[in-house]
């Protein structure tokens, strides 16, 4: 073990410490009860000669205490490493086992965590939830159930189940299991696997494990617990609404298209986004976790395919709207063709404001600074998401962090995000504070 994973065993909060005390506590009093003993002994009996030696009696009383304290000390530290090594090694996997107090650290920090719910689907949603899941345990994820396209699509029209993609991409990012397994559940077939392009071709692995387990379990919320208890999640996964809905949106040319897959291939601007039936009720435990929760995320993801269906499932735009945790809107770092080509950071918060009803819901509207130098490529047909600090924004303050993936430049960067996430999260009690002691200017 390094140095600094055994410093890493004294730090507050482990619940270690205090058995290592107990357990010392306890041998220093079976010491003690054999001392009594062995005195008893020492004053009724006739020892041999050599035992004078043995027992080091020529020794002065207090170099023998400490002698002998710090030979039962040496023993006692390596007959607990030695049967904890072999406990560990058939609980852990040997490549892991160093690791050990890292977990142990981590699980007793993450679970005095806030309670973070964050609002979305798609790519974006689980790059956030990748990086909260180092701060908390008490995560979650209230994800959309529009999805019509790819594998989701077919699984949702051929056996009548919510679309199970932005699901499954959540359970991967929350997932504590082995990198292999959470491989295996990302795991895409070939499209041309089965006969003409049939059977498993194109889906995901994921996407039929858990409606497998949806048909084993009776229900798709209890498929979501059992899925989750399996790759080890830290956190709730919970769809938006268990109904069947369908998006659609009202473009600026007039016409109205239906599917979430059909929204990015209109080839207008959208006016006004809609989910059919508009009277579809809420997942209860969706409910429940915004109104409980300490901070709410909204985004990243698409706008109008990702982010805004959740929104737009009523009684959850309305907790939205009463929950008095801090909340947080995050804009995306680039725009998505289709959807909101030449958008900024404030249209983006401005649609969401107008579809629920000028509801100004965000303390704190985040959004990226490093911008590029140079067009993003041709081929993306995407172009960075601006913040203008000019721009209406309603009543939430503007922040702005790096948090875009060099690698990627039209996605977030993990760490950076959930980094500048809890950054402001914490910072909130000491803005709050600022402002109530610095007297109101006059005008």
């Amino acid at each position: 073990m390094s140095r600094q994973s055994i410093m890493k065993w004294l730090y507050v909060g482990l619940g270690v410490k205090r058995w290592l005390l107990l357990l010392a506590l306890g041998v220093a009093v079976m010491g003690l009860g054999f001392a009594y003993l062995l005195r008893e002994a020492y004053v009724s009996y006739t020892f041999p000669s050599w035992v004078y030696w043995a027992t080091l009696q020529f020794v002065p009383r207090w170099l023998r205490g400490v002698l002998f304290v710090s030979l039962a000390s040496g023993i006692s530290i390596y007959a607990v490493w030695r049967l904890n090594r072999s406990l560990i090694s058939v609980l852990l996997p040997a490549d892991r086992q160093d690791a050990l107090v890292d977990r142990i650290y981590s699980a007793r920090t993450q679970q005095r965590g806030p309670k973070i719910v964050a609002i979305g689907g798609g790519t974006g949603l689980s790059t956030l939830l990748r990086g909260l899941k180092s701060y908390t345990v008490n995560l979650t994820a209230v994800v959309t159930v529009a999805d019509d396209g790819g594998s989701s699509g077919r699984l949702r029209r051929d056996l009548d189940v919510i679309p199970p993609g932005d699901l499954r991409n959540c359970i991967a990012a929350l997932s504590d299991a082995e990198p292999l397994v959470t491989k295996l559940f990302q795991y895409r077939f070939d499209e041309h696997t089965g006969e003409g392009g049939s059977g498993v071709g194109g889906h995901s692995f994921g996407n039929l494990f858990i409606v497998a387990m949806a048909g084993v379990t009776g229900n798709m919320e209890e498929a979501i617990r059992e899925t989750s208890r399996v790759l080890a999640v830290r956190g709730a996964i919970v769809p938006s609404t268990l109904a069947n809905v369908t998006l659609a949106a009202k473009l600026e040319n007039g016409t109205t298209v239906h599917g979430e897959s059909q929204i990015p291939l209109a080839g207008s601007p959208v006016r006004e986004l809609m989910i059919e039936p508009g009277n579809v009720r809420s997942n209860p435990e969706a409910v429940r976790a915004l109104i409980e929760a300490d901070l709410i995320v909204v985004g990243p993801g698409s706008l109008y395919t990702s982010v805004l269906p959740n929104l737009l499932v009523r009684e959850l735009g309305e907790a939205l709207r009463i929950s008095r945790a801090y909340k947080l809107y995050v804009s995306n770092v680039a725009t998505q063709h289709g959807e909101t080509d030449g958008y900024d950071a404030a249209d983006h918060y401005a649609t969401l404001r107008r579809h629920l009803r000028g509801t100004d819901f965000a303390h704190v509207v985040l959004a990226n600074s490093n911008l590029p130098s140079e067009p993003l490529p041709a081929e993306w047909r995407s172009q960075p998401v601006v913040a203008p600090g000019d721009a209406d924004y309603g009543h939430a303050r503007l922040v702005l962090a790096d948090l875009v993936d060099q690698e990627v430049r039209y996605r977030h960067h993990s760490e950076r995000l959930a980094s500048a996430v809890m950054r402001l999260y914490f910072e909130r009690d000491l803005r709050a504070r600022a402002r109530e002691q610095v007297p109101a200017l006059a005008p």
